[in-house]
């Protein structure tokens, strides 16, 4: 009897130690972030980007002030702004995202737009603004994903 309680007790040290031994946890891969030229729109500063993780894009769109506003001046006023941001590759749609957002002097990012794009494809995206008086100007990104 003891000899069997003896038996059990290292049976369960052993899985302790086994269950306690570190679980080897693969390193993400690297994300990359690539944006396309910045762009004027609605009087504000605009870009689209792309973020790259393996097989995986993600695009989002940007809209900041274009400048800082001058010293002693007052804060531009907020602006009602209607956002589209899309993506393709070789015509196949990644999707749109329709956004409206009132600009009130801080960055809007736009985003939802993305998936698993084979490496060697080229990935386009694009981004637009429209604010009343304001046409829309879309900026853009061509990006091939690496291999």
């Amino acid at each position: 009897m003891k000899r069997m309680l003896t038996a059990a007790a290292l049976g369960v040290a052993g899985l302790s130690i086994v269950a306690a031994a570190p679980v080897a946890i693969a390193d993400p891969a690297p994300s990359t972030v690539t944006c396309g030229t910045y762009g004027l729109q609605s009087g504000l500063s605009t870009k689209v980007c792309a973020e790259v993780t393996g097989e995986n894009v993600q695009l989002f769109g940007q809209v900041g002030l274009a400048g800082p506003p001058s010293p002693g001046g007052p804060l531009p006023q907020p602006k009602p702004l209607i956002m589209h941001l899309s993506g393709n590759v070789a015509g196949v749609s990644l999707g749109a995202v329709n956004q409206n957002s009132v600009f009130q002097n801080a960055t809007i990012k736009v985003s939802g737009v993305g998936g698993t794009v084979a490496c060697g494809s080229t990935i386009h995206g694009s981004f637009s603004v429209d604010s009343y008086q304001w046409p829309a100007r879309p900026v853009t990104i061509d990006l091939v994903i690496p291999c």
